[in-house]
């Protein structure tokens, strides 16, 4: 039964909007660093071998955020923790804007990823707001300016050093997350999970080890996990490898040019209000399995245009893929938001963690494949997993409420 607090009637357009904002600028700080590494790595003195740890220090602090701070959700007043995280955000973009050797620049990737869970904090915060007749589009918005912060913050950060040095990019983005936060703090409404509000909170060491009880006890978040991950590996899987193909001899492009490319994936950012239009009006199980084609026949699509050379055939794959990944994330988190509100914060950092890990296991594979088969072991691979995916969906119960 549910326990939670309704949602009032204050939770207002620009409520929604700054939530939608802090998911897609906190989802940013994860990939400002992606296209830079190298100049970032040259200037703190970072040996070759180890400069990826710049981004991999920061998806780490981002998991520990998961599991040790998202479940914070179900106990303490949630406008407070967003505070609390966006000003660790900010204060990791900021030492990084100053570090000067590498371990303070990677202490600073490890404060910054932590904050960046703030997306996960708005998410299910827009859920409580949210009336349950209009939960799938609400949260709609704020994955939809999650997936925003994710495409968009690559060509950005290029664009940025390229002018202003990579420096700029940091300065910037903690400049924003400051003033989001002021925004924030005087826009959304307080909200106190129940179990703050009457004193029966559980100690934090029970919260965070109530995780592996969770996972086991809800088969919704079970599926809905597996099926993300197998998109969101692919997802990443693809945005590792085609920098690779398109500086290649086939296109040749330089950083612009590939960052110009990564904004093709920007345009899936609209099909996240009709993901949850379809999601709340009970189509979620047809829609998952739409999705999970759409993404094998994008993946189709950019074998296609590899061969055949055309970068515009490319770009169309590109955009039916990142289509796919984030419908389906739209349906997985109103799936798991339409579960016990008490635990909301709790099931949303497991959903993340999970299908987190297997982005990460996409973007380390990526080379590799490519390395040893071009873009055919690319193709493989991802419509391999998907299928993969496609066949656990179709031994979903019929009556599963997913």
């Amino acid at each position: 039964m549910s326990t939670d607090t309704p949602a009032g009637p204050s939770a207002g357009a620009l409520t929604f909007f700054l939530l939608a904002l802090a998911a897609g600028l906190g989802a940013a700080n994860l990939y400002y660093a992606q296209p830079l590494i190298a100049l970032i790595a040259d200037d703190i003195q970072l040996d070759e071998t180890l400069a990826s740890l710049v981004v991999t220090i920061g998806q780490a602090g981002y998991i520990l955020g998961l599991l040790l701070v998202v479940p914070l959700g179900d106990i303490v007043e949630n406008r407070r923790l967003i505070g609390a995280v966006l000003i660790c955000a900010a204060a990791g973009l900021g030492l990084a804007f100053s570090a000067q050797t590498p371990s303070v620049f990677l202490l600073a990737a490890l404060l910054f990823g932590v904050g960046s869970v703030v997306a996960q904090i708005a998410v299910p915060f827009a859920a409580h707001l949210a009336r349950p007749e209009e939960r799938g589009r609400k949260v709609g918005s704020i994955v939809s300016g999650l997936m925003t912060g994710i495409l968009l913050a690559r060509p950005a950060s290029s664009m940025v050093a390229h002018f202003f040095g990579w420096r700029a990019v940091f300065a910037i983005a903690a400049v924003m997350i400051l003033a989001l936060a002021v925004g924030l703090r005087l826009a959304l409404p307080v909200r106190r999970p129940q179990a703050a509000a009457t004193g029966g909170g559980a100690a934090y060491g029970a919260l965070v080890g109530s995780l592996w009880s969770l996972f086991r006890s809800q088969p919704v978040l079970r599926r809905r996990a597996a099926y993300q991950s197998a998109m969101f590996g692919v997802f990443t899987l693809f945005w590792t490898a085609v920098p690779l193909e398109l500086a290649g001899p086939v296109y040749g492009f330089g950083q612009e040019g590939i960052a110009i490319f990564a904004l093709a994936g920007a345009a899936s950012v609209v099909i996240s209000p009709l993901a949850g239009w379809l999601a709340d009006r009970g189509y979620s199980r047809a829609a998952t399995c739409g999705a999970l084609v759409c993404a094998i026949l994008g993946f189709g699509v950019t074998e296609i245009g590899v061969a055949s050379g055309s970068v515009v055939v490319l770009a169309v794959g590109a955009i039916l893929l990142d289509c796919a990944a984030t419908a389906n994330l739209v349906f997985g988190q109103r799936a798991i938001f339409m579960l016990a509100p008490e635990i909301r914060s709790r099931l949303n950092g497991l959903f993340i963690a999970l299908f987190f890990f297997g982005g990460a296991v996409g973007s380390a594979v990526a080379s590799p494949l490519y390395q040893q088969g071009g873009w055919g072991y690319v193709t493989v691979a991802g419509i391999g997993a998907l299928v993969l995916a496609l066949l656990y969906f179709f031994t979903e119960p019929r009556s599963a409420a997913t």
